[in-house]
């Protein structure tokens, strides 16, 4: 984990922007305290994935049917599996 000071993205991008593209994201504070996450497009998209076409494709199919589970039931469910150790 690489922590630096908000001022050396202003002083040294290039030095920030080199960090970023060889390890991972940067995270930047001000005064002490936690301020930012800098981090590449591809470590971006990594991380977010495909999140849009999975609401998308939650979206279809709650338009097909009319089953709805409450937040009981899912996260219920999810918790009980991880009481186990399964993978979700």
């Amino acid at each position: 984990m690489q922590i630096m000071p908000v001022s050396e993205l202003r002083n040294h991008y290039s030095a920030v922007e080199e960090a970023v593209s060889t390890g991972g994201p940067v995270f930047l504070t001000k005064n002490g305290y936690g301020s930012m996450v800098v981090m590449s497009m591809e470590q971006y998209e990594n991380l977010t994935g495909n999140v849009e076409a999975m609401l998308d494709a939650a979206d279809r199919q709650a338009s097909s049917t009319t089953l709805r589970y409450s937040h009981d039931d899912v996260f219920g469910a999810l918790r009980g599996e991880l009481d186990r150790g399964e993978a979700i």
